[in-house]
């Protein structure tokens, strides 16, 4: 494992500064649920950690909401194809890749004709009147958090996903990498701004929120692995050799070709929050990842902080 000197850290947060297995994972299979039953009339089947992961390994599914809209056309498929739904959707997975949507959705397309669904789903460039979209924030912010981002009532009464958000994340923590980085501590995340705040509070104001990204609420273009938003934190803080620390296949790809640019980044990967750390220890493994934790509070010992 490399032991290398590093002048800044910029870290994901999902799954890395906050435990989501049971807030965004949840949201996923909750918001597939709502929209197949009440879009196709159909059952959906249960959207668990093993189909979760099968997407996300493709590199092409960082955004929730991209997932739930591949998992609703696939099980949507799988319905019109009458094929065994359990079975159908990891064949669809396994035709996926780092383009997402447009792998599935062109996969699905050339065996069953999915206007229909289409046509109720809309476009997810259209965030604010997108209804899979709707459905998806309203369940995981909850009608306080729901009204106060967008303005807008939620169908929904009940608590909010975003509520079981298990941080782990710790002012200790930050303290100690202050002392090492000062103020190049950054985030690049999928998530938006409110949304962690929500989660992380106070502890938010570590970090350079300039040099950082939140690209829920930057342009879709600029989705994990497009690793524009990375290059621009490195640039904004001036670092010369950065640790990013994420946990996902589109996280390690961003870094890969940031550093293919010119912009010297080491990977590091975090799988005690996955539901099978030693699948994802593995997956990391083969891909050549020479950096790999349990948890970002390894990190101190690791970079001879402690």
């Amino acid at each position: 494992m490399t032991t290398q000197k590093f002048d800044s850290i910029i870290f994901d947060c999902d799954g890395v500064l906050v435990d989501i297995t049971q807030s965004y994972d949840k949201t996923i299979d909750e918001t597939c649920r709502y929209v197949l039953k009440e879009f196709a009339f159909i059952h959906s089947i249960v959207i668990d950690h093993k189909i979760i992961d099968g997407f996300k390994a493709s590199g092409g599914f960082n955004d929730e909401v991209d997932l739930t809209y591949a998992a609703v056309l696939s099980l949507y498929a799988a319905n019109k194809l009458n094929k065994e739904p359990s079975e159908f959707i990891y064949k669809v997975i396994s035709n996926a890749d780092k383009t997402g949507i447009l792998s599935v959705q062109s996969y699905l397309e050339s065996i069953c004709d999915l206007s229909e669904i289409l046509s109720k789903l809309g476009s997810l460039n259209d965030r604010h009147n997108n209804p899979l979209y709707s459905v998806f924030d309203q369940l995981f912010f909850g009608p306080e958090l729901y009204k106060k981002l967008f303005g807008k009532q939620s169908r929904f009464s009940k608590e909010g996903m975003i509520s079981n958000d298990k941080v782990i994340l710790s002012i200790s923590l930050l303290q100690t990498l202050q002392k090492e980085f000062g103020k190049k501590l950054a985030i690049v995340t999928g998530r938006g701004i409110e949304s962690i705040r929500y989660s992380l509070k106070d502890m938010l104001d570590y970090f350079d929120i300039q040099s950082s990204a939140f690209l829920e609420d930057e342009p879709r273009e600029l989705a994990k692995p497009n690793p524009a938003t990375l290059i621009r934190a490195i640039q904004s803080m001036k670092s010369k050799n950065c640790l990013y620390v994420g946990d996902s296949m589109e996280d390690y790809m961003m870094v890969k070709d940031a550093t293919a640019t010119g912009n010297p980044i080491t990977f590091c990967a975090i799988v005690g929050t996955s539901t099978s750390p030693e699948d994802r220890r593995k997956m990391f493994a083969e891909s050549g990842v020479d950096m790999i934790l349990e948890s970002i509070d390894n990190l101190p010992k690791v970079l001879n902080l402690v």
